[in-house]
């Protein structure tokens, strides 16, 4: 279950994927795998090959790809969520989650 974002956060990240870019989005998450775990980062690209070359630079699998919808992404939780966020400048996004 995601909370924690509004219609127009997530048109967004569906437009940038759509787009070809490479586009993040994180909200609460519930999932009873992950009890420890309150927040995912979703990344997405409708180009999987720049997808799978964006993940490959932090050890993540194109395995790993969440294919459903028209919304190619890697779903990020826990300390490699944290790092990657880190890396990519981006922890402004992830603090409000933690």
């Amino acid at each position: 279950m995601a909370f924690g974002i509004n219609r127009s956060q997530l048109n967004k990240w569906k437009s940038e994927v759509e787009a070809g870019q490479i586009a993040f989005i994180t909200h609460f998450w519930i999932d009873p795998r992950f009890p420890n775990e309150k927040s995912v980062t979703k990344v997405g690209c409708k180009d999987l090959q720049k997808l799978i070359t964006w993940g490959s630079k932090y050890g993540l699998k194109a395995a790993w790809i969440h294919e459903r919808d028209a919304y190619p992404h890697f779903d990020l939780v826990g300390d490699k969520q944290r790092t990657i966020m880190e890396q990519e400048g981006r922890m402004n996004e992830l603090q409000k989650f933690l």
